[in-house]
């Protein structure tokens, strides 16, 4: 049997596929602050906030729509509590469809929802083992 090799060090890039690529990277950019990292294409833009990668991909003109696999949702970590609540404030002001208020967990953290302009369910969070770690290259 093979040794277990080096832990994973971290989820640090999703890929979506989207029919309204410029509403969905304007949101990526313009309301969460994202940049763009690489553009590879008319249909394929890279994003990132400096430690992580988000793929935003076309889906085919034309073609059938992009299958909805079961994702529930997916994060974006604040470092304060305080931080949660400006962000909850600022896309309120935005517009942004939000699901729910700022709410606490039992293990300390606090989240809300939110979603892209594809639908897809985004959970801003604080969460005390997560929140304030700085990114380190190796």
């Amino acid at each position: 049997m093979p040794d277990t090799p080096p832990k994973l060090n971290g989820l640090r890039h999703l890929a979506l596929v989207v029919e309204d690529l410029e509403a969905c990277e304007d949101f990526y950019r313009n309301i969460l602050g994202m940049e763009v990292l690489v553009r590879a294409n008319d249909n394929l833009v890279y994003l990132t906030l400096g430690n992580d990668n988000l793929s935003l991909g076309r889906a085919r003109p034309g073609g059938p729509a992009p299958v909805r696999r079961p994702m529930d949702h997916f994060g974006f970590i604040v470092d304060t509590k305080d931080d949660l609540q400006a962000w909850f404030e600022f896309m309120q002001e935005k517009g942004v469809n939000l699901l729910d208020t700022p709410s606490d967990h039992f293990d300390g953290a606090r989240s809300f929802h939110c979603t892209d302009p594809a639908g897809n369910v985004i959970q801003p969070l604080y969460h005390p083992a997560l929140s304030g770690q700085a990114f380190t290259g190796p």
